[in-house]
């Protein structure tokens, strides 16, 4: 299956997927994920943080309880390595403020999951409109490069091991 066949099975998995009124007014997993992106789309021209904005939540299609380790889990090998550890830890800045304000001070990672935290308050609109998840996918995937997993060649594992 390729790259985007498999994004988009993550994505529409969260149709459907209910979430609790009191924080998420838009209710659908997939709806929230949807407004997120198009928040981080117009923000920024950072295709990582696009795709993390739209696969933040794909956990909560098959372990809604711990989300966030199961959606990086998901994704791994087959995103970029910064996107999986933005989706894995997107919930920090609500969990521990304090503690994860300190832990990265410093870190570029820290204004990540700042802008994260933003766009995941902003996408609970029960009256916004979306992009269909298909054409979401689409967006990410003009420069597919640019998302993929890092992978090693053979010929640079070797060049490594002669260091």
């Amino acid at each position: 299956m390729t790259m985007e066949l498999e994004l988009l099975d993550l994505l529409t998995d969260l149709r459907g997927v209910m979430q609790d009124p009191r924080y998420h007014p838009e209710r659908d997993a997939l709806y929230h994920s949807l407004q997120t992106f198009q928040l981080a789309h117009r923000a920024t021209d950072d295709r990582q943080l696009w795709a993390t904005a739209l696969l933040h939540d794909v956990g909560k299609a098959f372990a809604p309880r711990e989300h966030e380790r199961a959606g990086a889990r998901a994704l791994e090998g087959l995103v970029a390595p910064r996107v999986v550890w933005l989706v894995e830890h997107h919930l920090d800045l609500l969990r521990h403020p304090r503690r994860t304000r300190r832990r990265y001070r410093g870190d570029p990672r820290l204004r990540d999951l700042e802008l994260l935290r933003r766009w995941d308050l902003g996408g609970r609109d029960p009256r916004a409109r979306v992009l269909s998840p298909r054409a979401a996918i689409a967006i990410l995937m003009r420069d597919p490069h640019s998302l993929q997993a890092e992978r090693l060649t053979v010929e640079t594992d070797a060049r490594e091991g002669q260091r």
